[in-house]
């Protein structure tokens, strides 16, 4: 049922989850924050890009959610960490930010610690899932206006990443939810506009109609 759901929707959630992936090329950053989300391969990316010498340090920030609670009980970030420990990150390369609700307290949390622990930053990688690098960019670019992001995923088609996780429906659900909030929020002050092409809105508006809508604002 999952799979025909998905399938009759292909081509629309495909578009969507294309505009979300910025696909910047990755190099070496003053640090790197993971964001935290019910997704643990996030840690294992920002632990296969540390390893790869693109950082020094890395934040994982995150408290919990309804999505994340089951599963991370006693937060993201520290679940993250715990995992990039696993996978030979250095417990001295990394900064727990254990309070953020949301992307844009991801942001200026993880700037606090940063600035408190005398790390100076002129340049971040934001290591997130990939229907969140776009909104993870316009959030950095107006709240950390100073820095220069780079956005970082792990490097999946939609189709790989729907095989490669337990998502029903629902991947849809949160990437329309994140394209309304790639919308919506630079009018609320929250990010800097994305332009967004008409065959993406679109497809967009298909799925809208369609229902895939639970995780909208």
């Amino acid at each position: 049922m999952r799979e025909s759901i998905i399938d009759r929707f292909w081509a629309d959630a495909e578009i969507v989850w294309e505009y979300h992936r910025l696909r910047h090329r990755p190099r070496a950053c003053d640090a790197a924050v993971a964001l935290g989300c019910n997704d643990l391969s996030v840690a294992a990316h920002a632990a296969a890009l540390y390893h790869r010498g693109l950082f020094p340090v890395v934040v994982f920030s995150g408290a919990n959610s309804r999505e994340t609670f089951a599963t991370f009980p006693r937060g993201e970030s520290t679940h993250y960490r715990e995992h990039a420990l696993e996978l030979g990150v250095p417990d001295g390369a990394i900064l727990v930010e254990p309070c953020a609700t949301n992307t844009g307290a991801n942001i200026m949390l993880s700037r606090e610690l940063l600035t408190a622990c005398r790390i100076p930053v002129t340049s971040v990688m934001l290591v997130s899932m990939p229907y969140m690098e776009r909104r993870a960019y316009a959030t950095a670019r107006k709240l950390w206006p100073e820095i220069d992001p780079v956005c970082s995923s792990v490097p999946l088609s939609l189709s790989e990443y729907v095989r490669s996780r337990q998502h029903g429906t629902e991947l849809i659900d949160m990437m329309v939810g994140d394209l309304q909030r790639v919308i919506e929020y630079p009018r609320q002050g929250f990010a800097i506009p994305q332009q967004v092409p008409s065959i993406v809105y679109a497809a967009y508006a298909r799925l809208v109609a369609a229902g895939f809508s639970s995780r909208m604002l």
